[in-house]
This record gives C-alpha cells, sequence and structure tokens, in this order.
C-alpha cells in the first residue's frame, strides 16, 4: 500500500539512478549511453506521471545539449517543427467547429446513418475515422472526430460507464489504422515508399500498397470493434441522448463547414496543387491558413469574426510542447546511431528463418515506435531492414512493408502518434487506461501483421 502511495516518487527516484548508471560510466562520453538514458528517463517519467507529461516533454530542452545529442538549432527544429504548427491550425480550427457547434450537428448525421445506441455510435464513429483517414493524414481525421466525439459525450445525462474512453480511444485509434490502408493515408507510408525508390529504384504503386494495407488495415479495424463491443458490456444497447441535434444551420456553422471544407479539400489534394502551381506547400501551411481565416471571416454580416484572439485561451498549448518533446527524443535517438548499434549487432538473425525474422521485425517496430514518432522509426530503420532482407536473400519488400505497418500501431503512449496525442489532450483519457486497452491491441496488431504477411507476401 505505501508502494503505490508513493509510486510517483519512487519512480521519479529509479529513473533518475538508471539515468545516472547508464551516463556515469563514461563520463558522457557514450552518446549511446546518453541516447538510451535521455529517453528510458522520459518514458518512465511519462508512464508513471511523475510531473505532469507535458513537463516531461521539457527534458530534451535542458539534458539533450549537456549530454551532447543535440544542439540548439536540433531542440528549435524540433519544438518548432511544422507538425506542431500543423496540430496547432488543427487546433484553432477544432475550436471554430466547437465555438458554433458545427460538431453537434456533423454528428447528428452520423448518428441518423448508424442509430442512437452506443454500440452503433462507435460502429459510426470508427467507420467514419477509418475511411478518412485513408485518404487524408490520421492527425487531420482525428482533429475533425474529436470534437463531435465530444459533443456526444457532453449530451450524456451519466458520464459512467465505459463509452466515453471507449469512443475516445475508437476515434485516435481507427484514424491510425485507416492510415495504413493507402499509400497516402499515414506519412511513414510515403516516407517507406520514398527510400525505397531513391535506394535501389524499388516503385511501389497505390494498388501495390493497398493489396496489403488494405486487407491488413480491415482486420486490424474488425478487431478493434470486435474487442471495444466486448468491453462495452452490457452497454451496448443503452441509448445516446440526442435532443441537440434538431437544430437548424445557422449561418456561422455554414461558413465555418465550408472552410472546413476547403481545408479538407487542399489536404486531400494538396500534391495535385503543387503540381499544378509549382509551390510547395505543406499540411501545416493549409491548416494555419485556415486558422487565418477565420479570424477575418465574419459570422454574419457586419458582425465579429468567427473566432476571436480571446478564442485561442482554449487551445491545448500542453500538447503542442508534448509534441516537441517527442520529435527532439526522436532526434537523439537518430543522431546517437543508438538504433543503427542495435542493428548491426542482430547479425544472429541471419540464423533464423523468415518467420521468426518476420516476427522480430514487427515486434520492434511496433514497441519502438512507442517511444518515438513513426515517421522517424521508419527513416531510420527502413535503410537497415533492407540490407538485412538482401543478405538473407529475401524480396525487400517482405520486411519493409511489415515494418512500416507496424510503427502506426502504436496504441498504449500519447507520445506514440498525434492521434493518440490528441486524444489524450481532450482530458478523458488517462495513460493507464490507453496503455493497458493499447498493449492488447498492439499483440492483436503483431498477430495479424506476422500472419498475414507471411502468408501474403510468401
Amino acid at each position: 500500500m505505501l508502494v503505490l502511495q508513493h509510486k510517483k516518487a519512487i519512480a521519479g527516484i529509479l529513473a533518475v539512478i538508471l539515468f545516472l548508471l547508464l551516463v556515469l560510466p563514461s563520463k558522457g562520453a557514450s552518446l549511446t549511453h546518453n541516447a538510451l538514458a535521455m529517453a528510458l528517463l522520459m518514458v518512465i517519467f511519462w508512464i508513471f506521471e511523475v510531473v505532469p507529461i507535458y513537463a516531461t516533454a521539457l527534458i530534451p530542452l535542458f539534458l539533450a545539449t549537456p549530454l551532447g545529442l543535440l544542439d540548439s538549432s536540433d531542440l528549435a527544429k524540433s519544438y518548432g517543427n511544422t507538425n506542431v504548427y500543423l496540430f496547432l491550425g488543427g487546433f484553432i480550427l477544432a475550436l471554430a467547429l466547437e465555438k458554433w457547434k458545427v460538431h453537434h450537428q456533423i454528428a447528428s448525421r452520423i448518428l441518423a446513418v448508424f442509430g442512437t445506441t452506443k454500440s452503433r455510435v462507435l460502429l459510426g464513429f470508427g467507420l467514419s475515422a477509418y475511411l478518412l483517414s485513408m485518404w487524408i493524414s490520421n492527425t487531420a481525421t482525428t482533429l475533425m472526430m474529436l470534437p463531435m466525439a465530444l459533443s456526444i459525450i457532453q449530451l450524456q445525462k451519466e458520464h459512467t460507464g465505459r463509452f466515453p474512453l471507449l469512443l475516445m480511444l475508437t476515434v485516435a485509434y481507427a484514424s491510425s489504422i485507416g492510415g495504413m490502408a493507402t499509400l497516402v493515408g499515414s506519412p511513414p507510408n510515403t516516407q517507406m515508399a520514398a527510400t525505397l525508390a531513391a535506394t535501389y529504384d524499388l516503385q511501389i504503386t497505390f494498388i501495390e500498397w493497398m493489396k496489403i494495407g488494405g486487407p491488413v488495415s480491415l482486420l486490424m479495424l474488425i478487431a478493434l470493434s470486435i474487442f471495444f463491443q466486448y468491453l462495452l458490456g452490457k452497454e451496448r444497447n443503452e441509448l445516446v441522448q440526442n435532443e441537440i441535434f434538431k437544430e437548424k444551420w445557422t449561418r456561422p456553422q455554414k461558413r465555418v463547414l465550408i472552410l472546413f471544407g476547403l481545408v479538407v479539400f487542399m489536404w486531400v489534394f494538396r500534391t495535385n496543387i503543387i503540381d499544378i502551381s509549382g509551390v510547395e506547400i505543406k499540411d501545416a501551411t493549409i491548416a494555419i491558413f485556415g486558422a487565418f481565416l477565420l479570424f477575418i471571416i465574419p459570422s454574419r454580416k457586419g458582425s465579429e469574426s468567427l473566432l476571436e484572439w480571446q478564442d485561442t485561451v482554449r487551445v491545448p498549448w500542453g500538447i503542442l510542447v508534448l509534441f516537441g518533446g517527442g520529435i527532439a527524443l526522436a532526434l537523439a535517438l537518430d543522431k546517437s546511431k543508438l538504433l543503427i548499434y542495435l542493428a548491426e549487432h542482430s547479425t544472429f538473425l541471419n540464423e533464423w528463418s523468415l518467420l521468426f525474422v518476420l516476427l522480430t521485425v514487427i515486434v520492434i517496430s511496433l514497441f519502438a515506435t512507442e517511444l518515438m514518432s513513426n515517421l522517424a522509426l521508419v527513416s531510420v530503420l527502413v535503410p537497415l531492414v533492407a540490407v538485412l532482407s538482401i543478405q538473407m536473400g529475401y524480396p525487400i519488400l517482405q520486411l519493409t512493408i511489415p515494418l512500416t505497418l507496424a510503427a502506426s500501431c502504436a496504441f498504449m503512449m500519447p507520445v506514440s502518434t498525434p492521434p493518440n496525442a490528441i486524444i489524450f489532450s481532450s482530458g478523458k483519457v488517462s495513460i493507464a487506461q490507453m496503455a493497458s486497452i493499447g498493449f492488447f491491441l498492439n499483440i492483436v496488431g503483431i498477430l495479424i501483421l506476422w500472419m498475414y504477411c507471411y502468408f501474403f507476401m510468401a
């Protein structure tokens, strides 16, 4: 009992001791040990919430440079990463949806199609997030679905039971799973394709990717739905309160929806816009542009704009710091060559059969991406796994595609993927809840990827 009461303090002390044991023997000269020490310190602090999760994300700011892992420009690029501004723009857009209750109107349409029992609402939100994230980023999908899910939860007279938690996790996990289905669904997919094209002149077509990513993601969605329906238990047939959804569309709602639709359109067809205009446009640029327009477009003729600056006090600024800290950790692991060191000492895999090599690659990728961004992980590991594939006499894609898909199956930690972090920012999900449910889904993901890729990519 005493241990449980002081678990944060105990975890913090043990994390610091472990940190010192890794750093002091080499007097800070080993970058590999230093990176591992900082990573373990941050992970333990995140898991046990020794300090607020957002404060833990500040650790690289005062440790990475003294440890020789990152310089000031690296830290600036991490905490000022374009993805951070993508999230900022998305959060501001979500504020406008919430302020004018646009998400209420959209949620009512989802309920109208799928039904109003809790089980059907979970299915409706899961399928909606899955289909959207096949074509736009899982980050954008989660940002779109979160206000709608929150509006459903806020309508309930009683907030007990598992429904609020499962609805939040459905949005996050279905968004990540949908991104696995297409080549453009998730950044790691395109990163892998680009790396192999540049290094080995190996071209992966849209259809070739979908032959593997499509069925795997669909199996994951089915497994997610069955598991969550089981967890929902007797709540499955309970009705969702929906009295508020009888209102008509207002002019401000229509204007916010049109602007949001424009942003989504530009996200979806960004590459086409680049090809036509010849100007490089990033997702973050589109998000910030859309957010900026909210402060210009009036809600009604002669009235205030759709958003005022004071509305932004409700932006979850801490989550932006969390993303920056995760990116800084990923960059430190990359620059320290820790992952390369691990790969170089894995030559024993040459003696293993494809079945066990495939399992090893999937497990390492899936659990490593719990600690760092999936994009950074794929950038580092794909070239190494490609070399390993050639040495073992296997087709490059037979190991690199499962590796990349596994990097999108991180369900345990808020820092693992943007959807997890965004849902965590809602305050409806704790780290312990995400870790426990996410661990089971990680195992399911490993089994699905392992079996499908072994039998259908052989």
